[in-house]
């Protein structure tokens, strides 16, 4: 009797740059020949706006050709509505995998809380499908990607090769701005504890009228070795598995024994 073929994965991308950014283009260069990619993206830029979804305007999808012959679509939500999207309307299953990015700057650390990037692939493992974001460490729009595609194929190809992945499989990987032969490697890490030191800078616009803008300063307060800031800092690629339960579970046991509540 022959035996089966194994069918193609199907690879959903989707990002919060928006559907023509150069990273989300990288990563489909990225994987291209690892199974059947298929883009659903936003058609603006939808950065740090984290888990958010569409529930009070209307949601459009409209099929575009950017890719060549890759299946792509854009929508007018939000990353997380892509991939709710991309599952009920467009693949009409769960996909073998979701991939998003390539993000231009950083999601390590507290960035993980706001990102766009990483909320979509949040919620593809929400859904039960294994599901990587990825960064690169360089804002500018010309930024090199050679080196974080390089990485997305190494992950992605190593993720599906295996025979059972976790269906929650969540993965935050930031990837140095360096070129790729200063990388030193892959190190599996923890977020590091660090925020922004934020102020909103009063300007006055052309009117005469107020208007603010948001800048900060990013400070970490965790100075160990197994962070992702420490990785990035010291040129190596770094990949910290995320989860959705929010639950402290320290904290949970210590409420129980206690009398707080009684």
């Amino acid at each position: 009797m022959a035996s089966k073929t194994k069918a193609e994965p199907i690879i959903l991308i989707t990002n919060d740059d928006d559907i023509t950014s150069p990273g989300i283009r990288s990563l489909v260069e990225a994987v291209k020949g690892l199974g059947k990619v298929v883009v659903v993206a936003p058609d603006k830029p939808q950065s740090g706006m984290g888990h958010a979804i569409t529930i009070g305007s209307p949601l459009r999808l409209n099929r575009v050709q950017l890719f060549g012959d890759i299946e792509s679509w854009q929508t007018s939500g939000t990353p997380v509505d892509c991939v709710k999207i991309a599952v009920d309307k467009i693949l009409h299953r769960k996909p073998d995998i979701c991939i998003s990015g390539i993000n231009h700057g950083a999601n390590h650390s507290i960035n993980v809380i706001y990102s766009g990037t990483m909320s979509a692939a949040m919620e593809a493992s929400i859904e039960g499908i294994p599901s990587i974001g990825f960064s690169l460490l360089d804002y500018r729009y010309e930024a090199d990607m050679e080196p974080a595609k390089h990485f997305a194929r190494k992950i992605v190809s190593s993720i599906l090769s295996q025979k059972k992945v976790d269906k929650h499989l969540l993965l935050n990987v930031n990837i140095p701005s360096v070129p790729l032969k200063e990388i030193k490697g892959i190190k599996i890490c923890k977020q590091a504890y660090a925020k922004y030191d934020e102020d909103f800078d009063e300007r006055i616009d052309p009117h005469g009228k107020k208007y603010y803008w948001l800048t900060g300063e990013f400070k970490n307060f965790d100075k160990s070795k197994d962070t992702d800031v420490w990785a990035l800092q010291n040129n190596y690629v770094s990949v910290v598995p995320v989860q959705f339960d929010l639950t402290n579970y320290t904290l949970k046991k210590q409420l129980e024994k206690s009398n707080l509540f009684k």
